[in-house]
């Protein structure tokens, strides 16, 4: 009874560190820049936008209410002309917000972390794209001599047809991991969720499903790949529209929809579960949609197995015949599976179902 106690107030711990949750929502009209601000980085400004060089627009970056969601929403707005990047490159013009030093540390992706993203956004029909780029996310390290290359990229691409691409950048050159059709992207507001674990060991998945019915339209993952970088200090995510002017003549003034920025950050390297044998029981792979195997270091160590959400309920109870268990009618998120032989807890174990 005392380990149990004791156990349930640690798993209790557990779930406060990894349900730390940063959530940016429109709330009306006026004082935009100050709400953005106010989350991502109080007292200091996250914004990125040509306000300098066309202030009789006023703020590229306003709320409106949005009757398909049925609530405020960003509204991000570039011009071809005469927009350009802060009034410091006019070959590109950008209209960002973003993490970065001055923000809270609970926003900055630090290595051994596993952090989700998760945000809405919808373009114009016709969304007009560079054939160089037109970034809608980023996720940029910070420090070291990479720091001007982002690691992660979400980025529209003219060609025939129009592309949503996401690029990905080990060291100072980018690579396309996948690619699509824009058009099925236009129109329609998409929800993103985005899970990386910070490391050189490191994870990535993403998937962007229509608001509408919940259905899948682009997903990517890749269970061992390289997420950190010499000398970085944090990485930072940035959304927003951030596009080459090389060929402004394939380009129209924009309007580019956000809505329910999330930064949710996982802890890995303060889980204090060393004492419930975490190394003798693996789940492979992870992160998963589909199905799992849980490796065992000594055979039949454990006869049962809970699943927890991350908010600390349980939403599943097992008693496995085999080793290996569906997980497909699993919410995409974090889970922790509890494993249990008869009475006794012997371990405990992080679960990223995508």
């Amino acid at each position: 009874m005392k380990f149990s106690i004791i156990f349930s107030f640690t798993l209790l711990f557990y779930f406060q560190i990894v349900n730390a949750q940063v959530l940016l929502d429109a709330d009306g009209s006026g004082n935009t820049y100050e709400l953005i601000n106010s989350v991502l980085a109080p007292g200091h400004n996250v914004i990125e936008s040509p306000d300098c060089n066309h202030s009789a627009f006023g703020r590229h970056i306003d709320e409106v209410f949005n009757a398909e969601l049925n609530t405020n929403v960003f509204r991000f707005q570039i011009h071809v002309t005469p927009d350009n990047d802060r009034c410091i490159n006019f070959d590109r013009q950008r209209n960002e917000i973003k993490a970065y030093d001055k923000s809270p540390d609970n926003l900055k992706g630090i290595e051994g972390e596993i952090v989700v993203y998760k945000w809405k956004f919808k373009l114009d029909v016709g969304f007009q794209s560079s054939p160089n780029f037109t970034h809608i996310h980023q996720l940029k390290s910070v420090g070291g001599d990479l720091a001007s290359m982002p690691m992660y990229t979400l980025t529209t691409r003219k060609g025939a047809p129009d592309q949503l691409e996401l690029r990905y950048a080990e060291t100072n050159s980018q690579i396309t991991l996948k690619k699509t059709d824009l058009l099925p992207f236009t129109g329609i507001w998409l929800e993103v969720i985005e899970t990386i674990t910070y490391g050189t060991a490191g994870t990535y998945a993403i998937e962007i499903n229509k608001v509408s019915d919940g259905s899948e339209l682009f997903s990517y993952s890749n269970n061992a790949i390289v997420n950190w970088r010499s000398g970085a200090e944090f990485v930072r995510p940035k959304w927003g529209i951030y596009r080459s002017l090389l060929n402004a003549a394939d380009l129209r003034d924009e309007q580019a929809l956000f809505s329910g920025f999330s930064i949710e950050e996982v802890d890995a390297l303060s889980v204090n579960d060393s004492n419930l044998k975490k190394k003798s029981i693996r789940i492979v792979p992870n992160p998963a949609s589909n199905q799992v195997s849980i490796l065992e270091a000594t055979a039949n160590t454990f006869n049962q197995l809970d699943i927890y959400d991350s908010l600390g309920r349980l939403v599943n109870q097992l008693k496995p015949l085999s080793k290996n268990i569906n997980i497909s009618k699993l919410n995409p998120g974090l889970y922790f599976i509890v494993f249990r032989k008869d009475s006794f807890t012997v371990g405990v174990e992080r679960l990223m179902v995508k």
